[in-house]
């Protein structure tokens, strides 16, 4: 099962992507944590921080799991009409 990240967002970059789904601690660790370790992005390796990530798309590292990148706008719990 994928584990989902929610963008507001029309993209984010893979290294947002790293911060927002808690791999690494701020954005100045992705290249050295893109360095290190195998990303996989669509099935191709990948390890330009700045690529980037729209809904639909799925990241793939090992020992940390499968994501998906979803698009949270348009979702909402309120039903209110503007």
């Amino acid at each position: 099962m994928d584990k989902i990240i929610q963008i507001e967002e029309e993209y984010i970059t893979l290294g947002q992507f790293l911060k927002y789904a808690d791999i690494i601690q701020s954005g100045g660790m992705a290249r050295p944590f893109l360095e290190t370790y195998v990303v996989l992005v669509d099935g191709e390796e990948e390890q330009r921080r700045g690529k980037k990530l729209y809904p639909g798309t799925v990241v793939e590292i090992p020992g940390e799991g499968r994501f998906r990148v979803e698009s949270a706008v348009g979702e909402s719990t309120d039903d209110s009409t503007y």
